[in-house]
């Protein structure tokens, strides 16, 4: 073990130790619960803020620092896919050339998903291929990039795959520099960073992200957990593969049984309601039943999903005929009876009205036949769609529940017992957000992605995972709701200094023997594993986003449990905004930053007379000037007006590229 690592690890157990000395005793002892409405708020907020830095230093216990990768073994296919919908021909076609000039043998494909004649041409011409949806995609459902990429996985053949977005521009190396890690049998993905070229010195909104690049993805490297970003990764073919094939047979199996389940339930019922003398209706729903049992049992022992349904479906079929030519037998004596009538009083349709009244009524209440139950198990089997109509294509390998197919994806190659590496090194150059709308509708949309995954498979549920695999993908899903407890720490302060209203019983030397230590030692750790990078922005941006956080919770939660639509938009790559700073897009935070400098204010004219503790007031102002601190950024963000190409960003940090 490194001296570094050991220093980390002793640091993680003095944060852990104190975080849970100081909220157990919050709970215990602290609580002021005469303003339960804001202190019980307040020591959620505390424990949520404490699981996450426990999440984050288990995440660090095993960060891993990989040396220099093997050399990149010879003869290897590999597929450089360049996804695109509607960014500038030009821009996708500098990324297209550089991808060409990678010095390893390789095809490289434009993904064209938005069919741009002019973009085929422009590939065409330089020699690059191009692909976009085959005609099997017409009214199906799109699944944006996912599908991109899983439409042109079956129309290529490479054993590995470099996926890059239209702005990111690989470096000659960046194969050579990954391959090598593919020696090891059960590797399927490399991550490398992504590091934006536009970015000024002071990252104003935050987009070079150093720290989860680094040792965020590092820790969860050591625990065989980083994960699949969207770009600059390098992912075994067979790997994918093995993957939508696995997905596409469980899923088919579990609406199996839940069909079969739901058409034994079906039988019951309609037995219920069946005439105990009617033998040839037991008789078909004995044949049912009986057929059910043997199809839940060949499945149980392994037989092919296609050849249980195809034999059921064929017996169900079968018993269906039977019943409807015995109906059409009684139909047509009872058709000649009414005929016979019809010729004795000579007048046609006169049989009915001169029927014995009592015949009619039978005939009317007649049970035809059992056809709706039967018809109802057939159809819930042929529901099961083993050759998924409902889709472009049977297999989709890459994970399409969420409008961010990455971590998902990873996730599930985790499940089948697949590794993935972290390489720490900058082996592309993208373009970030230059404005404030890009930004805050591209942290939106990973958001909202994130909390997707996190309701349809959350990875504390997945058996398959490890636990600590489990816990580091949902320290990544927890950090997301930092949005509530944003507005509990920004309320807080301003409760104290306008209405005196104390969240803890008192502001003791009890409180601030446990709270400040703390605080200290959690800020330690952050520095160590920084080891130099900028970690104060990403800091910033965690609590002066939270407006995006909340919504892409709530409206993460209305696509998945209410089915209301999510607005997916692509970034866009370049060009800031020619109109002014867009302040509508900060409302939230403008409007905290105002009850904060109000809270001051207040606080000081009710310290003035006398109406306030000195001590009680003084901290809730230093309080809220972090917290301003903290929102500053917002303010710089809306009035960036993009990078000054004089002025070069600072050179990547970390990786052997440095």
């Amino acid at each position: 073990m490194s001296k570094r690592l050991l220093l980390i690890r002793t640091i993680v157990v003095l944060t852990a130790v104190l975080g849970v000395n100081y909220v157990a005793w919050r709970w215990l002892h602290s609580v002021h619960w005469a303003a339960w409405w804001i202190a019980v708020p307040l020591v959620i907020a505390e424990t949520y803020s404490l699981i996450d830095s426990l999440l984050f230093g288990l995440a660090m216990w095993r960060l891993k620092e990989r040396d220099d990768p093997p050399p990149a073994p010879p003869d290897r296919t590999v597929d450089v896919f360049i996804a695109t919908y509607n960014e500038p021909i030009e821009l996708v076609m500098a990324t297209a050339r550089a991808a060409q000039a990678i010095r390893y043998p390789h095809e490289t494909w434009i993904l064209d998903d938005g069919n741009r004649p002019e973009m085929r041409a422009a590939a065409e011409e330089a020699g690059i291929g191009w692909i976009t949806r085959s005609a099997d995609w017409a009214n199906m459902p799109r699944h944006a990039k996912a599908g991109n990429l899983n439409n042109a996985l079956l129309q290529t053949e490479g054993e590995f795959l470099l996926i890059l977005d239209a702005d990111q521009v690989p470096l000659p190396e960046i194969l050579d520099r990954t391959l090598g890690f593919f020696e090891d049998e059960q590797m399927a993905l490399v991550q490398t960073p992504q590091w934006f070229v536009n970015v000024p010195d002071d990252d104003p909104l935050g987009s070079q992200a150093p720290l989860f690049y680094g040792p965020i993805q590092q820790g969860k490297d050591g625990w065989n957990a980083a994960f699949f970003c969207g770009s600059n990764a390098v992912i075994r073919r067979e790997a994918l593969m093995q993957l939508g094939v696995s997905r596409y047979a469980g899923e088919v199996e579990v609406g199996v049984q839940r069909a079969l389940k739901t058409a034994g339930t079906v039988i019951a019922e309609a037995r219920e309601q069946l005439d105990p003398d009617d033998e040839r209706v037991i008789r078909a729903l004995d044949q049912i039943e009986y057929d059910l049992g043997r199809a839940k049992r060949e499945l149980a022992r392994g037989v092919a999903l296609f050849d249980v349904t195809y034999k059921f479906q064929k017996r169900v079929a079968a018993i269906r005929r039977d019943l409807v030519e015995a109906d059409l037998t009684a139909l047509q004596a009872d058709l000649a009876v009414i005929a016979e009538l019809e010729e004795m009083t000579g007048e046609p349709g006169s049989g009915l009205a001169t029927l014995n009244p009592v015949a009619l009524e039978q005939m009317a209440q007649r049970d035809w036949s059992p056809l709706g139950a039967v018809e109802t198990v057939q159809a819930l089997v042929e529901a099961v769609d083993v050759d998924r109509a409902g889709e472009a294509q049977p297999i989709m390998p890459l994970a399409t529940i969420s409008v961010t197919e990455d971590m998902a994806t990873c996730m599930r190659l985790h499940g089948l017992g697949w590794k993935s590496a972290y390489h720490d090194e900058v082996l592309a150059h993208g373009l970030a957000p230059e404005d404030l709308p890009t930004m805050l509708t591209q942290r939106l949309r990973w958001a909202q992605g994130t909390v997707q995954v996190m309701f349809r498979e959350n990875p504390l549920v997945q058996r398959r995972l490890t636990w600590a695999q489990r816990l580091m993908y949902f320290g990544t899903m927890w950090s997301y709701l930092s949005g509530f407890a944003a507005i509990v720490y920004i309320a807080a302060p301003v409760a104290y200094l306008t209405m005196g209203i104390l969240p803890v019983q008192a502001l003791s030397t009890d409180f601030f023997v446990r709270l400040v230590p703390f605080l200290i030692i959690n800020q330690l750790l952050f520095f160590v594993v920084a080891a130099g990078r900028p970690t104060w922005r990403g800091q910033q941006y965690s609590l002066a986003l939270f407006p995006v956080w909340i919504k892409s919770f709530t409206s993460a939660f209305g696509n998945v449990f209410l089915g209301r639509d999510l607005d997916f938009a692509v970034t866009r790559k370049t060009g800031a905004l020619d109109e002014g700073p867009r302040w509508d897009l900060i409302k939230p935070q403008l409007i905290a930053m105002a009850a904060l400098t109000a809270g001051v204010v207040v606080g000081l004219v009710r310290l003035a007379v006398g109406q306030a503790a000195a001590f009680g007031t003084l901290f809730n102002i230093v309080w809220v000037v972090f917290d301003l601190a903290i929102f500053s950024v917002i303010i710089r963000a809306a009035l960036y007006r993009g990078f000054n190409p004089g002025v070069s960003p600072e050179t990547p940090h970390g990786g052997a590229s440095s």
